[in-house]
């Protein structure tokens, strides 16, 4: 309870202590940017506090939450009830379908993934549960153009994108997402398949500040050389 309360202060701070917070309020202003009717993808919604800056942002659009735990989806779910432009997914975005283990941290949810990522702490207490995986291809409807997508997967950015190929293609939308060292490194990700992704899909990859001050965006040797060095780990994708 302390430690959400201190959390909620900070939030509160014009400016950012940590970089986490500092990630926070580049996001938020990368959202607020959006068009009223903008349609969004929250992957990895917990609870559902981006998703709640996307309706805000684009009230008229569609969006799509995505939590595999079953206790914040259940809490998404009623969250969300009266909102008949929000889905929420109990499914864990992936390329495949199917069934996943999932490694749930119990004591601190949002480190829970696919797989097991490295923790700050030691005393982080985690079990394995099953969840059900599926490709954003599969679900989000193919005539309904994505703005905006939002990826913070605990390592697992690569096969969220992978299974969101050809909407990605297709749309070129916004795509925010986590991708840093103790996390995808777990899943044999390398920033040049990342960095490639996009470049196929004629994407740039910017730091979220220079993508809103219009900077030039990211050359693959900086990018690669943030992602080892620990320099940044959040990034967003942009046409």
């Amino acid at each position: 309870m302390i430690k959400n309360f201190i959390k909620y202060i900070l939030k509160l701070s014009p400016i950012p202590l940590t970089k986490n917070l500092k990630y926070d309020l580049l996001t938020k202003k990368v959202i607020n940017q959006l068009k009223a009717n903008s349609n969004c993808i929250d992957v990895g919604c917990h609870k559902g506090e981006i998703l709640d800056l996307m309706v805000h942002a684009a009230p008229e659009g569609k969006h799509y939450g995505f939590e595999p735990i079953p206790e914040l989806y259940n809490q998404l779910v009623a969250k969300y009830a009266s909102n008949a432009n929000c889905k929420i997914y109990s499914v864990a975005a992936s390329n495949t379908k199917g069934q996943s283990e999932f490694n749930y941290v119990v004591s601190n949810p949002s480190y829970s993934g696919l797989k097991k990522r490295d923790y700050d702490r030691p005393s982080e207490v985690d079990e394995k549960i099953q969840v059900e995986t599926d490709l954003l291809d599969n679900i989000i409807p193919k005539d309904l153009p994505i703005d905006l997508i939002k990826i913070d997967v605990e390592g697992a950015e690569l096969l969220v994108l992978e299974g969101a190929s050809e909407l990605i293609k297709r749309d070129q939308p916004l795509v925010v997402f986590e991708y840093g060292i103790g996390a995808s490194d777990h899943y044999d990700s390398k920033p040049e398949e990342m960095f490639n992704f996009f470049q196929e899909r004629t994407m740039h990859i910017s730091n979220l500040d220079d993508f809103l001050n219009h900077n030039n965006p990211l050359t693959i040797d900086a990018f690669k050389r943030q992602y080892l060095e620990r320099e940044n780990y959040y990034f967003i994708a942009h046409k």
